[in-house]
C-alpha cells in the first residue's frame, strides 16, 4: 500500500474517534453563553440579584459544558459579586477564588484585575486577614496597570492607602496616598472624594499637622453629607472624633462618635432590612450554591468519562496505527528484501554466465593446446626426425658433401628441438605421461634460480594418478600462482606444498616477499585471479589468500580431487 494512502486512512481513523468523542455529547453555543453571562450582569447591576443568580447559574452550566475558562470564570465572577450584594460574605468569598483559578488559566487581565481586588476586600473589611488583602490588592494593582485601567489603579491604589493606614502603617501606605491626590481629579470619581479626604485628614492628624489634618476631616463630612456615601461619611466622623479627642476637643470628638454611631445604626438597619428582605431567598441561594456546585460536580464526572472513553479511543488508534506502520514496514522491508534477492539473483547469473565463459575460454585453450602440442608432436616434429634421419643416410653414404648439406643438417636440427620445447611448454610431456605431482616438481626447479628458489613439498605417492583434465587444470593454476610470485612477491623463498585430505586436494604456496592488504580486493585483480576463481569454481574448489604488507603472502587451495575413470595412455612421448 502506498505511503500516501496509509496516511489518509491513518487520518481518517483519528477523526472518526475524534468524532465519537464529540457526538456523545451536544454543545450549547457559544453565543448563548456569552448573551446569557450578559443578561446576569445587567440585572446585578439593576439589583435583581435572585434574577442575575438565575442567569449566571444557566451561563456557567453552559461554559463548563463548552470548556471555556474565561466564561467559566466571568460566571462565577457574576455569581460571587450577588452573593457580595446580599452580604453573604463567605459564599461571595468562595466563588470569587473559584472564578479566579479559572481566570488564571486565561488571559483576560481585566477579570484577574477584578476578582484580586474583590478578594482584597473580603480579606481586608470582613475578614480582617491585611496581609493577604494587601497581597490580592498588589496584584489587582498589576493587572490594572498592565491593562492602562487609570480608574481602576486609582480605586486599588485608595484601598491600600485605607489598609495601611487603618493598622497603623502610614509610611508605607504614603506612596499610594499621593498617586491617588495627583491623579484623582481626572480617573477618580465622586463615590471615593469622601474617602479620599478622610485619609488625607488621618495622614496629617499622624504628622501632627493638626491645622491640615482638620480642613480635610470637615471636607470630607462636608461631601459625605452632600453625598450618598453613607459608610465613608460615617468612617470620617470616627476618625475625626478621634482626631478631636487628640487634640482635646472632647466635648466635639463625642458630638462625631455619637454622629459616627447613628449613621453606623442607620447603615446596620438598612442592612437588618435587606438580609430580612433577602432572608426568603436565603434557602434558594443555598439551593442555587448545591446546584452550581452539583452541576460542577457533574460536569467533572462527565468529563472523566469522556477522557477515559478518549483516552480508550486514542489507546485504539494508536494500536491501529502501529499495526498499520509495522505492515507497512513489513512490507517495505519485504519488497526491498525482493528486489535485493532479485539483483542478487541477476548479479549471480551475470557471474555464473561470466564464469562459464571464463571456463568455457580456459577449456577451449586447453583442448587446443593439446591439439596443438599433439600435431606438432606426432605431425611436424615426426617429418623433422625423418628429414634429419634421410638427411644424415645420405651423408654417410657419400663420402665428400657441402658445407650446405651440413648447415641444413644444423637446421634441421634447431627446428626439431624448437618444435619439441613449444610442444612440451603448451602440454608438458611429464604431466601426460608421468603425472601431475612430477610435473610440478619439475615447474618448482625450472622456475628456481639465484634469486628465488621454489621448494616442492609432498608426502604423496609420485605415481598417483587423476584425471586428466583435473591434472590440467590444476597445473596451471598453480602455474600462474607461481608466475605471480615471480612478477609480484620479490620474494628469496617460495614453497609449493600438496596434501590429500578427505577426498580433496590441499595445495598450499607461501612466500617470503613484500605481500600486500589482502582486504583490498581490486589489488588483487590484477593478479590474474579472476581465471584462477573460474577454474576452482569449475572444480568446486576454494582459494584463501591471506597476505600483510612486508610479512609474505600465504595462498591456501583446497579442491575436491576427481579420479580416473579409466587408464589414460600417454598422448605422446618425448623425443
Amino acid at each position: 500500500m502506498p505511503l500516501k494512502h496509509i496516511l489518509l486512512l491513518l487520518l481518517f481513523i483519528s477523526n472518526i474517534s475524534s468524532f465519537n468523542i464529540v457526538a456523545q455529547t451536544k454543545l450549547p453555543s457559544k453565543n448563548d453563553a456569552v448573551l446569557i453571562a450578559k443578561e446576569a450582569n445587567e440585572l446585578l447591576k439593576k439589583g435583581s440579584y435572585e434574577k442575575s443568580l438565575i442567569k449566571s447559574r444557566a451561563a456557567l452550566n453552559m461554559a463548563i459544558r463548552l470548556k471555556d475558562n474565561n466564561l467559566i470564570a466571568g460566571s462565577y465572577n457574576t455569581i460571587a459579586a450577588n452573593f457580595d450584594q446580599l452580604s453573604e460574605t463567605d459564599k461571595a468569598f468562595y466563588y470569587y477564588n473559584k472564578g479566579l483559578t479559572y481566570a488564571n488559566k486565561t488571559n483576560n487581565d481585566v477579570l484577574k484585575n477584578w476578582l484580586n481586588n474583590n478578594l482584597g476586600n473580603i480579606y481586608c473589611f470582613d475578614k480582617k486577614q491585611y496581609e493577604k488583602g494587601i497581597y490580592y490588592y498588589k496584584k489587582s494593582v498589576q493587572y490594572s496597570t498592565k491593562i492602562k485601567d487609570s480608574a481602576q489603579i486609582v480605586l486599588t491604589k485608595l484601598n491600600l492607602t485605607w489598609v495601611y493606614f487603618d493598622i497603623n502603617r502610614y509610611e508605607e501606605g504614603l506612596p499610594y496616598l499621593k498617586y491617588i491626590n495627583k491623579h484623582h481629579n481626572n480617573h477618580g470619581d465622586s463615590s471615593t472624594i469622601v474617602a479620599l479626604n478622610m485619609l488625607n485628614g488621618m495622614y496629617y492628624n499622624y504628622k501632627n499637622d493638626v491645622k491640615t489634618a482638620n480642613f480635610y476631616f470637615k471636607n470630607a463630612i462636608k461631601l459625605g453629607n452632600a453625598g450618598n456615601e453613607k459608610s465613608d461619611l460615617s468612617y470620617s466622623h470616627y476618625e475625626y472624633s478621634k482626631f478631636l479627642l487628640k487634640n482635646g476637643d472632647s466635648e466635639n470628638a463625642y458630638k462625631n462618635l455619637a454622629l459616627f454611631n447613628k449613621i453606623t445604626e442607620q447603615l446596620n438597619s438598612e442592612e437588618r432590612i435587606n438580609k430580612a428582605n433577602v432572608a426568603g431567598i436565603n434557602l434558594q441561594l443555598d439551593e442555587y450554591k448545591r446546584e452550581i456546585d452539583k452541576i460542577e460536580n457533574e460536569f467533572k464526572t462527565k468529563e472523566s468519562v469522556l477522557l477515559q472513553e478518549q483516552s480508550k479511543n486514542k489507546k485504539i488508534v494508536i494500536v491501529l496505527i502501529a499495526i498499520l506502520l509495522l505492515l507497512f514496514f513489513l512490507f517495505y522491508f519485504y519488497s526491498q528484501n525482493a528486489q535485493l534477492r532479485h539483483k542478487n539473483k541477476l548479479k549471480d547469473l551475470r557471474s555464473k554466465v561470466q564464469e562459464n565463459l571464463i571456463n568455457a575460454s580456459i577449456n577451449g585453450q586447453e583442448l587446443e593446446r593439446k591439439k596443438i602440442a599433439s600435431f606438432l608432436h606426432d605431425n611436424i616434429s615426426a617429418l623433422l626426425s625423418s628429414a634429419g634421419m634421410h638427411l644424415h643416410a645420405c651423408i654417410s653414404q657419400n663420402q665428400s658433401f657441402s658445407k650446405e648439406i651440413i648447415k641444413t643438417k644444423a637446421i634441421l636440427e634447431e627446428a626439431h628441438d624448437q618444435v619439441r620445447d613449444l610442444s612440451h611448454e603448451l602440454m608438458p610431456s611429464l604431466l601426460a605421461r608421468f603425472g601431475l605431482f612430477d610435473a610440478l616438481d619439475d615447474l618448482c626447479e625450472k622456475n628456481s634460480n639465484s634469486i628465488l628458489h621454489f621448494e616442492y613439498s609432498s608426502s604423496l605417492n609420485r605415481k598417483t594418478r587423476y584425471d586428466e583434465d583435473f591434472e590440467i587444470k590444476i597445473y596451471f593454476i598453480i602455474m600462474e600462482l607461481l608466475n605471480n610470485t615471480i612478477k609480484h612477491s620479490e620474494a628469496t623463498q617460495a614453497k609449493l606444498s600438496i596434501q590429500e585430505n578427505k577426498e580433496s586436494l590441499q595445495i598450499a604456496i607461501i612466500d617470503n616477499g613484500k605481500g600486500f592488504d589482502s582486504n583490498k580486493f581490486h589489488i588483487l585483480e590484477g593478479f590474474g585471479l579472476n581465471q584462477i576463481k573460474a577454474r576452482l569454481n569449475y572444480l568446486r574448489g576454494t582459494v584463501e589468500i591471506n597476505s600483510k604488507p612486508n610479512l609474505g603472502t600465504s595462498i591456501t587451495i583446497i579442491v575436491p580431487i576427481t579420479y580416473q575413470k579409466k587408464i589414460i595412455k600417454p598422448v605422446f612421448q618425448s623425443q
